[in-house]
C-alpha cells in the first residue's frame, strides 16, 4: 500500500515537470516584455525578491546624513542614471519609451514612490539589480554613498527639504 502511493507520488512529479519542460520548449510560457505575467511567475519571483531582501539588504540605518544638501546631490544622480526609466517628479506622465517598454515597468518615483521601503532594500536593490527585470546593478557605476544618497532621496521623496524639492520639480529625464 505504502509502496503503491510513493510510486504514485514520483510518477505524479515526474509527469508534472514533464509537463512543465515541454511548455517551456514549445513556447507556451510566453517570453515576450509586452506580454502579462502568469500567477506562477509572479509569485516566484516576488517570493524570491523578499526572501533575498529579508536575508542580505544592510538592516543599520543609512550612513548618509539627511540634509537639503545630499537629498540635492541625490538628485542630481538620478537624473543622469535613474530618471530614463523611472522617471522625475511628473510621474506616469514622464515616463520614457525606455520605461514603456520594459517588463515588468519600472515604477515611476513621481507617481509610485517607495517611500514604505527600507532604505536598506532600497540600497540593495540599486547596488545588485534585480534579476530578469530591466533594473541593473549599478555597482560598477556608482559609489556606495551615492547608492545610499539615492536610497535615502527614494526614502523622503514625498517630503524633500526646498532645495531638493526644487531640484526634483525642475529635474525632466
Amino acid at each position: 500500500m505504502l509502496r503503491g502511493f510513493i510510486l504514485g507520488v514520483i510518477v505524479t512529479v515526474a509527469v508534472a515537470a514533464l509537463g512543465g519542460f515541454l511548455a517551456l520548449k514549445s513556447g507556451l510560457v510566453p517570453a515576450n516584455a509586452d506580454g502579462r505575467p502568469g500567477g506562477l511567475e509572479l509569485w516566484a519571483a516576488d517570493t524570491s525578491l523578499s526572501a533575498t531582501l529579508t536575508r542580505e539588504a544592510p538592516k543599520g540605518a543609512n550612513p548618509v546624513a539627511l540634509t537639503d544638501a545630499n537629498l540635492t546631490q541625490a538628485v542630481a544622480v538620478y537624473g543622469q542614471h535613474c530618471a530614463i526609466c523611472h522617471g522625475d517628479a511628473r510621474g506616469e506622465g514622464s515616463a520614457s519609451p525606455v520605461a514603456k517598454g520594459e517588463y515588468p515597468r519600472p515604477p515611476q518615483f513621481g507617481t509610485d514612490g517607495v517611500e514604505d521601503d527600507p532604505e536598506g532594500y532600497s540600497f540593495w536593490k540599486i547596488k545588485h539589480g534585480i534579476r530578469l527585470t530591466g533594473m541593473p546593478s549599478w555597482a560598477s557605476a556608482l559609489s556606495d554613498q551615492q547608492i545610499w544618497s539615492l536610497a535615502l532621496l527614494l526614502k523622503h521623496m514625498d517630503k524633500l527639504p526646498p532645495g531638493a524639492q526644487q531640484a526634483w520639480q525642475r529635474l525632466r529625464n
